[in-house]
């Protein structure tokens, strides 16, 4: 009889960064295939106890030692290497045990499924198409909780109504146990402004793996290389703006101008991203607010009450490192619904 797994508890941020390595892992799989180097995917499958990380987590094995991803802290990685020799070797795909118990005296019991990576060109090109474009999508892994070897066992990719499997071989059976896990779009970070301050906000968050936007005035002359770790530049001043926000998307308003921020807020006034943030003092913020009302009276007031301004957690900040540090934290926050100590809600000065 076949059963599912599934893990609803894990925290969003989780879900985000396994997002970004499974992105990574497809970006090496294409490399690797292009210098015909075989690859073979692990995946933690099953988890009796605690482990350092969750079931869902994946690691990219190459023939030539090249590791990319990890499924624990760094103390199971050379066994799964090890493991995966016979599947180099046979091809077979097969679900390896690691009983941290015993060896690490703080884990669990692992279950890892160990397949050949061998993604048909439709299968390969639909996963692109999927992360280029920020869509959800499904992984169905076949297994059983126990050390063999087995044709059946793989993983399969449920995008819309196509069910793509991992390698033409993959015969799937009706008594394996599945692993289903839902692969949310990478978390995507808005940056408004051209300042120093956005350079390492954009560098930080792009650490963390998230998709970063950034807007500048067009006057400003930026180009995209810029602002290391972003992927995409708008030269717009607010007016002619047409951003696409949904429930995964962050933006900080950071342009250190008045009037461009008033610009930019008119231009988000309709949108409902997860976090908006706005850097500057309370008094500032309360200023754009009333311009902002005078010049929309019919506006939503409900974006104004979900403006994170000043943005950021109060932890001190005072370099711009730490002022990235600070908003990225609170967007962190926001997202896992944590209730922390925001600037907002600080009475008086930021700075001492």
């Amino acid at each position: 009889m076949r059963w599912g797994i599934g893990y609803l508890f894990t925290p969003r941020e989780e879900y985000f960064d396994m997002t970004h390595e499974f992105k990574k892992i497809i970006a090496e799989y294409g490399i690797a295939t292009k210098a015909d180097v075989k690859c073979v995917l692990a995946t933690v499958v099953a988890l009796d106890g605690s482990s350092y990380r969750r079931p869902g987590v994946r690691m990219l094995l190459l023939e030539n030692g090249k590791m990319v991803g990890a499924v624990s802290g760094g103390c199971v990685e050379k066994e799964v290497f090890r493991q995966a020799a016979s599947v180099f070797k046979s091809g077979i795909a097969k679900v390896m045990t690691y009983d941290g118990r015993y060896r690490l005296g703080c884990e669990g019991v692992l279950y890892i499924l160990l397949e050949p990576m061998e993604l048909p060109a439709t299968t390969h090109q639909a996963l692109v198409d999927t992360l280029v474009s920020r869509a959800a999508f499904e992984l169905d892994s076949h297994f059983e909780k126990a050390h063999r070897e087995n044709h059946a066992f793989g993983t399969v990719l449920k995008t819309g109504e196509h069910h793509l499997p991992f390698r033409n071989s993959l015969a799937t059976a009706e008594d394996t146990a599945i692993f289903h896990q839902k692969m949310e779009p990478c978390f995507r970070l808005v940056i408004a402004g051209a300042e120093h301050d956005t350079v390492q906000l954009c560098s930080l968050a792009a650490m963390m793996g998230w998709t970063i936007t950034v807007i500048v005035h067009p006057k400003e002359e930026k180009e995209l290389i810029d602002f290391p770790g972003a992927s995409e530049l708008i030269a717009d001043e607010g007016e002619n703006l047409n951003l696409v926000v949904d429930k995964e998307t962050a933006i900080v308003i950071m342009t250190h101008s008045y009037v461009k921020d008033l610009k930019y807020l008119q231009a988000l006034k309709d949108v409902k991203p997860l976090y908006l943030g706005l850097l500057g003092p309370s008094r500032r913020r309360e200023k754009l607010f009333n311009e902002l009302i005078e010049m929309h009276p019919d506006m939503d007031w409900e974006f104004l009450e979900h403006i994170h301004g000043p943005a950021g957690l109060d932890i001190g900040a005072e370099t711009p490192q730490e002022i990235a540090l600070s908003i990225l934290s609170e967007i962190i926050a926001v997202a896992n619904e944590k209730s922390v100590h925001s600037l907002k809600e600080k009475a008086g000065r930021i700075h001492a």
